[in-house]
């Protein structure tokens, strides 16, 4: 500060300084927050992607051995970013959707709530997500885990249903 200035008004500029920065941060954190690639699973519209299962595990069961098909389980946890950009990026894309749901029964669950905390201990989960193939008696097939790009997550279920 120059030395024109007494004191006191050094002080209320330094305070006026103080309160912009803390206004221009605050603004900054909020445009951040609202641009967050990483959406609540309670925001990310799957219209055009991989049909998920609604009904229980028991049922997805069911349903695998009345059409023959493969489940493709995927287990994540609401904190984990990767998960959320798997859902947000990888779920929704229409060759991910056309390919998966004609060939897999698709199973979402949450390894930390509901029946989700039985299938992450049952497939012994180590981490999120965790994307595991089973047959319609639910026994292991294939499992990986991680984040994984639309054609990545296609050259998965390829390899699956070769074998």
């Amino acid at each position: 500060m120059p030395d024109c200035f007494h004191e006191s008004q050094k002080n209320e500029i330094m305070k006026k300084m103080n309160t912009v920065a803390i206004l221009l941060l605050g603004l900054l954190v909020t445009i951040l927050i609202q641009a967050n690639p990483f959406q609540n699973d309670s925001e990310v519209q799957n219209d055009t992607g991989i049909a998920f299962h609604q009904g229980s595990w028991s049922e997805a069961l069911q349903r695998a051995k009345e059409e023959g098909k493969t489940i493709f389980l995927d287990i994540s946890a609401s904190w984990c970013a990767p998960c959320k950009l798997l859902k947000a990026k990888t779920f929704p894309n229409a060759e991910v959707a056309e390919f998966y749901n004609a060939n897999f029964i698709n199973v979402t669950v949450d390894g930390e709530k509901g029946e989700g905390i039985e299938l992450a201990r049952k497939y012994r989960i180590k981490g999120y997500p965790s994307l595991i193939f089973l047959d319609s008696k639910g026994n292991l097939i294939a499992q990986t885990a991680g984040y994984r790009n639309p054609k990545q997550l296609i050259e998965i279920g390829e390899q699956i249903l070769n074998k």
